[in-house]
């Protein structure tokens, strides 16, 4: 069991927790969330012995063996396996004891040694590191590769692999989803939940933390307080807490009807069912996580873009690649004005050389890319934070991208961003990876780009920056193209998913999860029920089902949707009223208050599924009739 009593923890002289009680028990596995800045790494260097608490106590078995992903990796000629391996120390004492007492030709010891090195199961040592770098992403020719020869991400992910290695009771991980593609994140995640020690991590992944984690701990106030459940629970709690305070409450509705207009727009011209309905879940659901991020320091939307020609980009059979080595062919895709695709795909299939394709960052090898006039292309990738100028300002980088405009105008507007007062002419060069990246951002969207191309924009982002990236991208009126390992932002910004594999793309005919399905497969041609035959998903399953006898009767189902879906929203439009009234929060029947919520949540929920059934019916109808949705 971990046990912090009474404990205050300060870092250069600034207290972060005071006061702190909180009991972990072996095998429990917790996120640990809060604002950036708040103490979560703080937090983790108590537990590694790398700071010492100000006041209270920390108790932790002195048996346990802690595991954490280093921050940095030398330049080391050692190959990928063995770095790898080296993060199982009592293998490598036991390893080094070995050579020694076969150097002294001692059989006794060597006995004893091959007996503990038994025990470890050391003999399938090789065979672990090994799964644990195909996890990650690395070939089998990388293994032998010095450590030297990678770059700074596929160090990240050695780090990690060899944190991982150690047969740790506790294990610290510290956005460990950081340079992975989406694959990768989902291995990692079915391997943290066999995990079988104390896992306490930090992450701005909600998807992965409410697939990973039974508890978390969350800093506010420089008070840490634990919640039984995972993130999503989490944000429903925290959402009532907060609708309770009145001045938050204003502020919530605020938000909750911008998202609303949103998504009835969105429903109202839906035409493809399962995509839509996917999407139309997640927006919903965004209701929920709205009222949870209230007090989020971030607020910011992308301006309308000015004209954009149809279409806005084309490829007609182009190749791209690096040199004269084609990674991808036969590409062709055109992209018109509203469109919104998440490129899916394994490690190293092209996601991000096809992203620099559309970009222009790359010329195509062969074939044709082709810009319609007046395109204006907002493109951010992870090297877009290498050009920003580290003895600079985000208010110098601002005025370098617009003379005309007052500074007074783009420090309102980096307000947004959370770069007040002194940040606003602060050097860039100490900033964290987040600020960098909501610095790029905010330099992107004053663009008016019509077509965004994005490639891993969460990366560093905190779950707050998340949320308020999420609600602008849903709301942004232009084109975009998106490679993201944040599942929730792929579900709630994209209407169509594309999977870049086999040197080529192709639509993908599935949700995400589909996607993680098809990952399962053994191999890259063994995913004809969901992608390349022309039948999707829903259609196989009509195929199951009973034949219709008629259209009239599915319209009469239909109808009866409808009246379903009228009575639900005239419900919960009474219900939001009286939800929106002050007085209802001065009411000391508290008891009436929480059912309230719990019921226009619930409505949420329902109108949810009926709009998934009318979808569904529609999609049945237009392929009897040869109806489209409008």
């Amino acid at each position: 069991m971990i046990l912090l009593r009474n404990l205050t923890l300060a870092r250069a002289g600034r207290p972060l927790l005071e006061g702190v009680n909180l009991s972990l028990h072996a095998n429990q596995k917790v996120g640990l969330t809060g604002a950036n800045g708040c103490g979560k790494s703080s937090l983790f260097a108590l537990f590694t012995g790398d700071l010492h608490q100000e006041a209270g106590d920390l108790e932790l078995p002195p048996s346990w063996v802690i595991a954490h992903v280093g921050q940095e990796t030398p330049a080391l000629a050692t190959g990928a396996l063995d770095f790898t391996l080296d993060g199982d120390t009592e293998l490598r004492k036991i390893e080094a004891d070995l050579r020694e007492a076969e150097d002294k030709h001692d059989g006794e010891a060597i006995a004893h040694l091959h007996m503990d090195y038994g025990h470890i199961d050391g003999y399938s040592a090789r065979a672990r590191a090994a799964a644990l770098l195909h996890g990650l992403g690395f070939a089998d020719a990388d293994f032998e590769r010095p450590v030297a020869e990678f770059s700074g991400g596929w160090r990240v992910r050695l780090n990690l692999a060899q944190a991982l290695m150690c047969r740790s009771d506790l294990l610290l991980l510290d956005e460990p989803t950081n340079h992975l593609d989406l694959d990768a994140v989902i291995w990692l995640e079915g391997w943290l939940r066999a995990y079988r020690g104390t896992l306490l991590m930090i992450s701005h992944d909600r998807d992965f933390l409410d697939a990973v984690v039974g508890h978390i701990a969350h800093i506010e106030g420089r008070r840490l307080k634990l919640y039984t459940g995972n993130y999503s629970f989490f944000e429903r709690a925290r959402a009532e807490q907060l609708a309770l305070q009145q001045a938050m409450f204003v502020k919530q509705q605020r938000e909750v009807a911008h998202l609303k207009s949103y998504i009835d727009r969105f429903r109202a011209k839906a035409t493809k069912a399962r995509q839509a309905q996917s999407r139309i879940k997640a927006l919903a659901r965004m209701e929920e996580v709205t009222a949870a991020h209230v007090d989020t320091p971030f607020e910011f939307r992308f301006f309308e873009p000015v004209g954009s020609p149809d279409p806005l980009l084309m490829l007609e059979d182009a190749a791209a690649g690096y040199g004269d080595t084609a990674v991808l062919q036969g590409l062709t895709l055109t992209l018109r004005p509203g469109e919104r695709l998440g490129l899916l795909g394994r490690n190293g299939a092209g996601k991000s050389t096809l992203i620099r394709l559309l970009a222009g960052e790359a010329l195509p090898l062969a074939g044709i890319r082709r810009e319609g006039k007046g395109l204006k292309i907002g493109y951010f990738a992870q090297h877009q934070l290498e050009q920003l100028r580290p003895d600079e300002s985000p208010l110098w980088h601002m005025n370098h991208l617009d003379s005309r405009t007052r500074d007074q105008d783009f420090r309102n507007y980096l307000g947004g961003f959370n770069f007040h007062g002194e940040m606003a002419t602060a050097k860039v060069g100490p900033f964290s990876g987040g600020e960098k990246s909501r610095l790029a951002l905010a330099m992107l969207i004053w663009q008016r780009p019509n077509l965004l191309l994005l490639d891993e924009p969460t990366n560093h982002l905190d779950l707050e920056m998340r949320h308020a990236l999420t609600l602008a991208l849903s709301e942004y009126e232009g084109a975009m193209v998106l490679v993201s390992h944040d599942r929730h932002l792929l579900r709630t910004t994209c209407d169509g998913l594309a999977l870049v594999s086999g040197g080529g793309l192709k639509p993908f005919d599935g949700d995400l999860d589909d996607y993680r399905k098809w990952l399962d497969q053994p191999t890259e041609n063994a995913m004809k029920a969901t992608a390349g035959t022309g039948v999707s998903p829903q259609e196989t399953a009509k195929t199951a089902a009973p034949k219709r006898t008629s259209d009239r009767n599915l319209s009469r189902e239909i109808e009866q949707v409808e009246r379903r879906m009228a009575q639900l929203t005239d419900e919960k439009q009474r219900l939001d009223a009286q939800l929106a009234d002050p007085a209802t929060y001065q009411s000391p029947d508290k008891a009436a208050l929480k059912k309230n919520t719990a019921r226009q949540a619930d409505l949420v929920r329902l109108l949810g599924e009926a709009e998934e059934k009318w979808l569904v019916l529609h999609e049945e109808l237009e392929g009897q009739q040869g109806v489209k949705l409008r």
